[in-house]
């Protein structure tokens, strides 16, 4: 009995030090890379969730063009390119993707209503809606309830006058509370990861032309 009052306390503790971490850390994982410009700034889709729950921004310099980041986007999806994640933690979520390291011209014809899955398979969750679509600017996706928006994921590409491209992910939602408390950091992590490899990716290809 000692044993198991003793595994319920660590495992409370462990708990309670995962909580405290994550609302400690939440200023800097929802706004992540991002400049306070690129926060104030007013991008494609905003429109659609005008007064979000939850409003996050996290952004990367990618030494790239817009035109030799976007292929990249257009096939984003657990049917087509993948995630761009950590393979490991999406088979631990039970979300295996095939995570693409080229670009697939038969991938490239994304447009609007189209459906961009999470996860392969039917068990999965509702997968995202393109609501718009601005080339080698910017990917608007989400969720819609009542025929409503009520999130967002809005990838948006801003070139600079060195050349180089800032991509903001921006996520304007509804869903906050409960399971979104936990879903929470696990979506930084892997959306870190996501605009990582999408630098990497996009690098390779712009060093290569």
């Amino acid at each position: 009995m000692k044993k198991f009052l003793k595994f319920i306390a660590i495992f409370a503790g462990l708990v309670a030090l995962v909580v405290i971490t994550a609302v400690l850390l939440t200023p800097w994982m929802d706004r992540w890379g991002a400049t306070d410009a690129e926060i104030q700034a007013t991008f494609p889709g905003d429109e659609l969730v005008k007064n979000p729950a939850s409003f996050l921004n996290r952004a990367i310099t990618i030494q790239a063009q817009p035109e030799q980041i976007y292929p990249w986007l257009l096939q984003i999806g657990a049917d087509k390119g993948g995630w761009y994640s950590y393979d490991w933690l999406e088979t631990l979520a039970n979300c295996p993707n095939t995570n693409a390291d080229r670009i697939h011209d038969e991938w490239q014809g994304l447009t609007v209503g189209d459906e961009v899955k999470m996860c392969p398979g039917e068990f999965a969750p509702p997968p995202y809606i393109v609501a718009q679509l601005h080339p080698n600017r910017a990917i608007i996706m989400g969720h819609q309830e009542n025929g409503e928006w009520v999130d967002l994921y809005q990838f948006v590409l801003i070139p600079q006058n060195d050349g180089s491209t800032r991509l903001v992910l921006r996520t304007r939602t509804m869903m906050i509370g409960g399971i979104w408390d936990v879903v929470h950091p696990i979506a930084f992590i892997m959306e870190q990861r996501m605009l990582r490899t999408v630098k990497e990716r996009a690098e390779i290809l712009a060093q290569g032309e």
